[in-house]
């Protein structure tokens, strides 16, 4: 029962006129139908038949309004806020305009090796331009998403799975799934649906066979094992590498020390050196001076004695000499020898004479 046929049951029957009520009963119809028209327009839109027979209608923020007309696509497209339709011919349908996200669910596959599995979740983050609403909603309908997400990602799942090995999707290559999906999901929508713009994917972990799963821990666990003693293992090279160098920085240091050592001893020797040669030095000097000194004195004293040995000096120190004789020999010849003036004085005059040829 739609509406209409509400309000005519609720509306009270009109008695069958009776003398002058006729102009009372045109009054009444007349009412009854500007109630029928306020209660169309103030009936929220619930439900199509409602949406149908609604005037007003309200498009919200982030959406905007399409509507088709004998089941024709209009290409009058509204903005948010309040509009008004003709009832009954006019449909109106609200279209996201903002970041969307479709959620795909339980999406079967099997992988390159015939192993079935599920993928629980897949996230698609989209968006729908404003300027491309009409031409994407006149070929692919309302639910334009369904073909170029949901359908779409159940398609590039299955196609991603056979071409690749359990291992390959469960563990080596599930890091680059959402790219992959994101990239195989764009391509199409730009060739196709360019008003679509995929933003992201986002894929879940993969539901696998519960033994199959026992394997993968299991040699998970290996796995780790094997990181752990790998990593044990370049701890402790790290640890002896880092005591090696701890040894050779000492060593290092210490020869460091010992050459400062070395060089500060050796340049002690050198400066005792150099004081031991000023010392030698000094010393020659004074011993040379001293010797000169002594050779110029020596020379000088001969040179006095050479100019002091005359005759008559001679024979001075002859007699001093005889003088300070306290013993007299007493003899026939001691008188001539030691008195005899003329004999020293001839000896004398030819040692001149001796020394005036030389000269």
């Amino acid at each position: 029962m739609d509406a209409q046929q509400q309000l005519r049951a609720a509306a009270p029957q009109p008695r069958p006129p009776a003398g002058g009520g006729g102009d009372s009963s045109a009054i009444f119809t007349v009412l009854l139908s500007f109630i029928a028209i306020i209660v169309m327009v103030i009936v929220p839109a619930a439900s199509n038949l409602k949406q149908s027979l609604s005037i007003l209608h309200q498009v919200p923020e982030g959406h905007v309004g399409v509507y088709w007309r004998g089941g024709a696509l209009l290409d009058t497209i509204t903005g948010p806020g309040f509009h008004v339709k003709m009832p009954m011919l006019t449909h109106f349908e609200p279209i996201q305009v903002t970041l969307q996200t479709d959620l795909v669910r339980d999406i079967p596959c099997g992988t390159k090796g015939g192993v079935m599995i599920n993928f629980e979740k897949i996230e698609v983050v989209n968006r729908l331009h404003k300027d491309y609403v009409f031409d994407t909603l006149r070929n692919y309908g309302v639910q334009y998403d369904h073909t170029w997400i949901y359908d779409k990602i159940h398609h590039e799942i299955n196609q991603f799975c056979s071409a690749h090995s359990l291992q390959q999707v469960y563990i080596d290559m599930f890091d680059q799934i959402d790219e992959k999906m994101k990239d195989a999901l764009q391509a199409d929508c730009t060739r196709y649906a360019p008003g679509i713009e995929i933003i992201s994917v986002r894929v879940t972990k993969p539901s696998i066979p519960e033994s199959i799963r026992r394997n993968f821990e299991q040699m998970e666990e290996e796995r780790t094992k094997v990181l752990i003693a790998i990593e044990k293992q370049r701890v402790s090279e790290k640890e002896a590498e880092t005591h090696k160098k701890i040894a050779i920085s000492e060593a290092e240091k210490y020869a460091h020390v010992s050459k400062i050592q070395m060089e500060q001893k050796l340049m002690e020797k050198d400066s005792l050196r150099k004081q031991e040669e000023i010392a030698n030095t000094m010393y020659l000097a004074r011993e040379k001076s001293l010797a000169d000194a002594d050779y110029y004195r020596t020379i000088k004293e001969a040179e006095a004695n050479k100019l002091m040995l005359t005759s008559q000096y001679l024979e001075l120190k002859f007699i001093e000499a005889i003088a300070n004789n306290t013993k007299i020999y007493f003899g026939n010849k001691i008188p001539n020898m030691v008195l005899d003036q003329r004999l020293l004085g001839n000896f004398l005059q030819d040692l001149d004479r001796k020394e005036n040829l030389e000269a």
